[in-house]
């Protein structure tokens, strides 16, 4: 027990003095933007249950600053997609692709729900990019009582 905490104990500290080096933490750098954005993949549903789901896309590197966010615009009417979650991302400059999954919370058992997906900058600037409005249906409610 004593060994398995020494060894416990070692790698906290290597960790911790990694972290602690500036060069270890240091942000990516701003990067070129892509001339144009597209989807590659998707948006398709990777996870649906009856109160969240979660949205996963593919598109080519957007370039910019490397903290982004993926975003789903959404609602329970195609015309009206008033909701929106975001999930924050960090771009690694030297892939040629980003997949950003989003996770939609409170959603209502048994609805049927609209979505458009994007990304954006951290400070808000999009990336020129949107998907055309798709659908998903969550679960029905599975809650038994005793």
């Amino acid at each position: 027990m004593n060994r398995l905490l020494l060894k416990l104990a070692m790698m906290v500290m290597v960790a911790t003095l990694l972290y602690s080096i500036p060069g270890a933490t240091q942000a990516s750098p701003t990067t070129k933007k892509a001339a144009s954005v597209r989807i590659t993949q998707g948006p398709e549903i990777e996870r649906v249950d009856p109160d969240f789901a979660i949205i996963r896309w593919t598109s080519n590197n957007p370039g910019g600053s490397p903290e982004h966010f993926g975003v789903v615009h959404y609602g329970t009417s195609p015309k009206e997609l008033g909701q929106t979650a975001k999930s924050p991302i960090r771009l690694n400059p030297s892939h040629s692709d980003t997949v950003f999954r989003v996770r939609m919370d409170d959603l209502k058992p048994g609805t049927t729900y609209y979505y458009t997906v994007d990304s954006m900058e951290s400070n808000g600037t999009g990336d020129g990019v949107k998907s055309p409005v798709k659908q998903f249906t969550t679960e029905h409610s599975t809650t038994t009582t005793r």
